[in-house]
Parts: C-alpha cells; structure tokens; sequence
C-alpha cells in the first residue's frame, strides 16, 4: 500500500515522483565525504540514481577516493535493476567500516554509467555532503540513499514501509 507523500515545497522533489525502474543522471553537484576526521573523497563528478520511495543514491569515481580508502570487502548482492554489487571496506583517519560501499562492476544495461563508480552508506561515515548541506542517511539498514532538505518523503525504510 503506497503512503501518503508529503507535501512538496519550492525547489524540493518528491521521492514518490521518481520513476520504477529507476534512473541514473548525471548532476552538477559538489559530493564530500569524510571518515576519522579526513576527507575521503570531494568531487564533482556526480551520478545519482532515483528510485520510487527512496531518495537519492550517489555514486562517485573509484578513481576519487583517497588512496586506501577503498579496499575490497566481503559478499556481494544482487539488484534487480542494476545488477550484481560488489562490497568495498572503507577506511579514513584510523577508522574502518567493513561493506560501506558498493560498486557495479558489469552494471545491467542501462546502468553503463555507473561503472567504474562507487556508492557509501552515510549511515557508516562521519559526514557526506552534497554542495555543502550535510546528509542524512535513509532509515533502514540496507539502504544506501543520502536526504537533503529537498527531498521529501515518506521515505522506504521508515517503520511501516516493509511492503511498499
């Protein structure tokens, strides 16, 4: 049963707008994320991928991260969409975070751009950001997607959203 979105304001999206299968776009925008006290990664080479019910994920360049940020972890999952995901442990100023990100190595067509790409859970660093405006990590422990101001919800992963 779908939820009731909340009203959206001036400059904000709807997560109830996005479409199913989801979308990858490029975006101007500004990513920065940092772990142990150390900017991990600041680019501006920015996908995003928008799905029903979930905001944004953004997947930035392997090639971006600090080195040694990224070391590769353990599993894999599957997206239905998107493909097989690969783990990374992500590590900055002394701290480690086994699995806090993931990567499309051979992304299903369709998703070609996010290749060579990597995503993070916020919930695992000690900030990510997107043009200066901090995130707030999408609810649940499986999911991956970075609130901002303007972005409404009701959000997948809230209590209550198992069978959305």
């Amino acid at each position: 049963m779908r939820p009731e979105p909340s009203p959206v304001g001036p400059g904000q999206e709807s997560v109830w707008d996005y479409p199913r299968p989801p979308r990858v776009e490029h975006v101007a925008r500004r990513a920065v994320i940092r772990l142990g006290g150390e900017v991990i990664v600041d680019t501006d080479d920015v996908v995003r991928v928008l799905e029903t019910s979930h905001p944004p994920v953004y997947y930035l360049p392997i090639s971006a991260f600090a080195a040694g940020a990224l070391t590769p972890g353990e599993g894999s999952s599957h997206c239905e969409f998107k493909g097989g995901a690969r783990y990374f442990d992500v590590r900055g100023g002394g701290q480690l975070r086994p699995r806090a990100a993931w990567t499309y190595p051979s992304p299903a067509e369709g998703f070609a751009s996010l290749e060579g790409r990597v995503a993070v859970y916020p919930r695992e660093m000690d900030m990510c950001a997107i043009d200066g405006v901090e995130v707030l990590p999408q609810p649940g422990r499986f999911y991956g997607g970075w609130i901002t101001p303007e972005i409404v919800g009701p959000f997948k992963g809230e209590p209550g959203s198992m069978g959305w």
